[in-house]
């Protein structure tokens, strides 16, 4: 069969080496010079490529539409896209978290292997830029392109989400899939940067926490907790912890995030250790107890959510101070204005709606011949990889189907 796959990311590129590996005669349409853009920074330019984990972990881990994804899990778990790269000659290594990357750290080397094998596999890729569905009595037949039509038995749209649109996810997909009679659902960013009402995160930008704990809240309800890193800014929060807490919020107001700045101690055990810190240093200023407990650029914020003069000594502290700064240090508290803007997330949430899509083969209900793949799809996860191993399955399942 002829084969048209409109994008050239990760779930395009998958797609099109297991259907030309099937015997299809496969182009995919790329309007970027090069393939896999957003793939080459994916990981801080790591590629964090699937998570080495089960099945169950992989669905624990899709806060939603999971259920919409076990057929492409079961058949594209994990272990066999570890399996496939390292068939191509890359060798991967599992870290913290059970993620997986390159030995190399370069995500330039899953784009050329990739690259590698389509050329292998003759896959044509075309530079040019989609634009409407050649769609005849609700069949699809091709695509309209800025250059050219191009008609095939099968078309599949991946051309990613709207974040990074300089990597030329810029929503493309979209409208196009909006005209050709399918529903979009809300589009939100995940995995992303949270704004703060408090000012003094620019007071702290740049300090990185590691082995913290923060609860997200909302409406004094507890949504999410996690044990982790995470990162002040000028604008508000950012770092592992605060990305996947992004995930689990609906909407922009009504959240606060708690930060345990020393979760393993229970605040009787704080207290004890404040009191012997403060007998060593007694006629020393409490900016010097301070630094003993948070990096220097926090003291000055601290201080001030404790209502303390930096001058004040440390034997001067009374246990209502003390009890003070033991609250804080527990709960560390801001309260979110929104999130960053959609450009700056890692993925995008929502998309084509999951009840217009066959769950098992990935073709659309509405539009015979017409199929989707990746990140265009309204399913999104946690940090990890596991959104990476969603575009490999999906695109997967798809190229078994046509």
């Amino acid at each position: 069969m002829k084969i048209v796959i409109i994008g050239g990311g990760a779930a395009g590129c998958f797609c099109a080496v297991q259907s030309a590996a099937l015997g299809h005669e496969v182009m995919v349409i790329e309007k970027n010079q090069q393939i896999g853009r957003k793939l080459r920074i994916t990981g801080k330019g790591r590629c964090n490529l699937t998570n080495n984990c089960d099945t169950e972990t992989l669905m624990k881990n899709i806060p939603r539409n999971a259920r919409f994804l076990y057929s492409a899990f079961s058949v594209c778990n994990p272990q066999d896209i570890m399996q496939y790269f390292e068939g191509l000659g890359v060798a991967l290594k599992t870290e913290r978290g059970n993620r997986v990357f390159p030995v190399s750290d370069q995500s330039a080397e899953i784009v050329e292997a990739l690259h590698t094998e389509m050329q292998r596999l003759h896959v044509r890729i075309v530079h040019d830029r989609a634009k409407s569905l050649i769609i005849e009595n609700q069949v699809c037949r091709g695509v309209t392109c800025e250059k050219n039509q191009y008609h095939a038995d099968k078309i599949v749209l991946a051309v990613g989400g709207a974040t990074y649109p300089a990597t030329g996810s810029e929503g493309d997909g979209y409208a196009i899939a909006r005209e050709a009679g399918h529903t979009v659902t809300a589009l939100r960013p995940s995995l992303v940067p949270l704004e703060t009402l408090e000012r003094d995160c620019a007071e702290m930008m740049g300090i990185s926490l590691k082995n913290v704990k923060l609860s997200l809240k909302y409406k004094n309800k507890l949504i999410y907790e996690e044990q982790g890193e995470m990162l002040f800014t000028h604008f508000g929060l950012s770092g592992p912890l605060v990305l996947t807490a992004s995930a689990h919020m609906q909407e922009d107001t009504g959240y606060t995030v708690h930060i345990d700045l020393k979760p393993a101690l229970t605040p009787e055990q704080l207290d004890k250790r404040l009191q012997r810190e403060i007998a060593e240093i007694p006629n020393q200023q409490v900016v010097s107890l301070c630094r003993k407990l948070v990096p220097s650029n926090m003291v000055s914020p601290l201080l001030g959510r404790c209502g303390l003069s930096p001058y004040l000594k440390n034997h001067s502290l009374t246990r209502p101070q003390r009890m003070r700064i033991c609250e804080e240090l527990k709960n560390f508290k801001f309260t979110i204005r929104g999130t960053r803007p959609m450009a700056e997330g890692i993925i995008t949430r929502g998309g084509i709606s999951c009840k217009e899509v066959n769950p098992k083969t990935m073709e659309s209900k509405l539009i015979q011949n017409l199929y989707f793949a990746g990140e265009i799809l309204d399913v999104d996860a946690y940090t990890g990889g596991f959104n990476l191993q969603i575009a490999f399955a999906t695109a997967n399942l798809a190229a078994m189907h046509f």
